[in-house]
């Protein structure tokens, strides 16, 4: 059976065949993650690449050429795919580096594919395609004949050649972004890919005998108080930490048409201290890197998460601050205590014990593991016979039953919603965190029963965003408009609240203004136990005594070089030129407050507490 004359050029050369083919999967993958800059220019960054590969395939497979054309447009479309489903999860650009977090990826695979529009698969569908093909033998043979041809050499060679010379046109003058995504779209997806790879230097550390609190405290220009408010109005207490799962600020008092989403935090924010303008600081490992940053006051790594990079250092810690002053210290999640390496960080910071999956069983089981109802009943049970001991313990409490995608069992879907958040993101995300404060109601009300909440310090946060703006599709940001009475912005997205409980200290309910994140946790915490820091170092600063100033940078969920300052959040372009302003409150105008000299100080935090956890002694040699 012939091939029509119209078609032969691209049937009898594989080169210009698969270059188109991979042409029209890298609009694809433009589309989804540059909508606004999808255009022409697609062919100029991504073909050339292309065209390397194929080149070479033609210099130097004299054999099985259809078999390397197939591989290798394969791996080049898995790469593709890879980058629009990590995009659409996390909102960052995937690299080679993500490999190592595979084993998590596939266990949070139920989020990943609910994000994904079925128009993404048409990027295999030449593949099935050849598959089928393949069976049609008659078809088959020829076409692999075809694929025989041999290129005239001179003509690949001068491909070769101005591909690699327009690829380094796209890499070279690209390489000081200081956006990831801009990276990418300025340099093409695969080049970005390849050039990740090449150009993994190694990080620069600062000499450890410059890194101060004296140091950190001056380039966050923190003022420190002669007298510290409320300090020791919690000492002897227990401490007890509430990490809760994607929660976000904009749920407290939000009321759906007469459904209040979350009666329960909204009391907790009336009758005590409550921070509105608190961010995560989070990146990779997600809420295990909330615990890293949470009880260490530390930044997480430049790449990867906390829990594997950092895992195997003497890590400067809450339990440890407390354990000095007698405390008994452990931590509880229902997860399996190996997911994101947890078990191996849970050393570093010196927890006394954890409680993971072994103790909490698969009791009630939803998505990865025992629900909130049997976290909070059993971690209420130990702490009850903790209490009971001479000495107060310290208890970090991980919620993790309104994880993404929130497609609740029916047993725990509590509330009716207005029709138009059926089937969405939204309407399922506020389900699942009206479930999860219901269940936080019953642990508070459980632990007063057992004359537990009267004798602690009780600091409750969400541990990392819930609804990535990239992640909604139109239905769902206009849901989110409607909630928020404007546009849904990146502040808002990473802006999650933290509520502190102090009962019995005089302190008032008070609602603070000043910018805060989870950094920050740690020497609020140390403040109201009256425990002194001036041997631990941190990168926080106790949120109460706040001089009406604070800087946060930001890694991984949003580009290099953005940062909170206390009027806006700055996102950075290539650098900070061309970078996004962001404030904090109002309607999304922006006076553009933030300035580079904070721009370069947020970086030089960064590099210190990479520089310091770099060189502290890792606690595998030291036992």
């Amino acid at each position: 059976m012939s091939i029509p004359t119209s078609k032969k050029l691209l049937s009898t050369r594989p080169i210009l065949f698969f270059s188109v083919i991979l042409f029209l999967k890298s609009v694809l993958a433009w589309f989804v993650i540059f909508p606004d800059n999808a255009s022409w220019t697609t062919l100029f960054k991504e073909i050339p690449f292309v065209l390397i590969v194929y080149s070479l395939i033609e210099f130097f497979a004299s054999k099985r050429k259809f078999l390397y054309y197939t591989i290798a447009n394969l791996l080049m479309t898995s790469i593709l795919f890879a980058v629009i489903m990590y995009y659409k999860y996390y909102g960052v650009i995937v690299t080679y580096a993500a490999l190592e977090q595979v084993n998590q990826v596939t266990a949070v695979k139920n989020s990943v594919f609910s994000l994904m529009d079925p128009y993404y698969l048409l990027i295999y569908t030449d593949v099935v395609v050849m598959i089928v093909l393949l069976f049609m033998k008659n078809r088959a043979v020829e076409w692999k004949q075809s694929f025989k041809r041999k290129e005239n050499t001179r003509y690949m060679a001068a491909v070769l050649t101005v591909s690699f010379a327009i690829c380094l046109f796209n890499i070279l003058p690209n390489r000081a972004s200081m956006n990831e995504i801009v990276k990418a779209e300025q340099m093409g997806i695969l080049n970005y890919e390849a050039y990740t790879i090449f150009s993994n230097k190694e990080i620069d550390f600062v000499d450890p005998d410059v890194i101060t609190q004296e140091k950190v405290d001056a380039v966050k220009k923190i003022e420190k108080p002669a007298a510290p408010q409320f300090q020791g109005s919690a000492e002897g207490k227990n401490l007890i930490i509430i990490q809760m799962e994607s929660m976000q600020n904009f749920l407290i008092g939000l009321n759906v048409e007469g459904v209040e989403i979350t009666p329960n935090m909204n009391k907790l924010v009336k009758e005590n201290s409550y921070f509105k303008h608190f961010y995560q600081q989070v990146g990779q490992g997600n809420t295990s890197d909330a615990e890293f940053v949470v009880n260490t006051s530390l930044y997480i790594p430049p790449r990867g998460a906390a829990t594997q990079r950092y895992a195997g250092k003497e890590l400067p810690s809450i339990p440890k601050m407390l354990q000095a002053k007698g405390y008994d210290t452990a931590t509880f999640h229902t997860n399996v205590v190996e997911f994101w390496n947890r078990g191996e960080l849970y050393k570093a910071v010196g927890f006394d014990r954890y409680y993971d999956a072994e103790f909490f069983g698969n009791e009630d089981a939803v998505f990865f593991g025992a629900s909130d109802a049997t976290l909070y009943k059993k971690t209420a049970e130990e702490l009850g016979r903790m209490d009971a001991q001479e000495n107060p313990f310290y208890a970090h409490v991980i919620s993790m039953t309104a994880h993404h995608p929130y497609t609740m069992p029916e047993d725990k879907r509590l509330i009716d919603l207005p029709e138009r958040y059926d089937d969405t993101l939204v309407g399922d995300y506020l389900i699942a965190q009206h479930y999860a404060d219901q269940q936080l109601g019953l642990f508070i009300e459980d632990l007063k029963a057992r004359g537990i909440w009267d004798n602690s310090l009780i600091m409750l946060y969400g541990d990392h965003l819930g609804l990535p703006i990239y992640s909604l599709n139109g239905d769902e940001k206009d849901l989110m408009a409607e909630i928020y009475g404007r546009e849904y912005t990146y502040t808002d997205m990473i802006n999650i609240p933290l509520v502190v409980i102090n009962p019995g200290s005089g302190m008032q309910p008070a609602e603070y203004d000043h910018l805060g994140g989870q950094v920050d946790v740690l020497p609020t915490a140390a403040n109201l136990l009256g425990v002194s820091l001036d041997n631990q170092l941190h990168f926080g600063q106790d949120l109460f005594n706040q001089q009406s100033y604070n800087i946060l940078p930001q890694r991984y969920y949003l580009p290099s070089g953005s940062f909170l300052s206390s009027q806006e959040l700055f996102m950075s372009g290539s650098g900070f030129e061309d970078g996004k302003h962001y404030p904090l409150t109002g309607d999304g105008s922006s006076n553009q407050q933030a300035t580079e000299d904070e721009f370069e100080r947020a970086l030089e935090l960064l590099k210190l507490s990479d520089s310091y956890v770099n060189h502290l002694p890792d606690w595998k040699k030291e036992q």
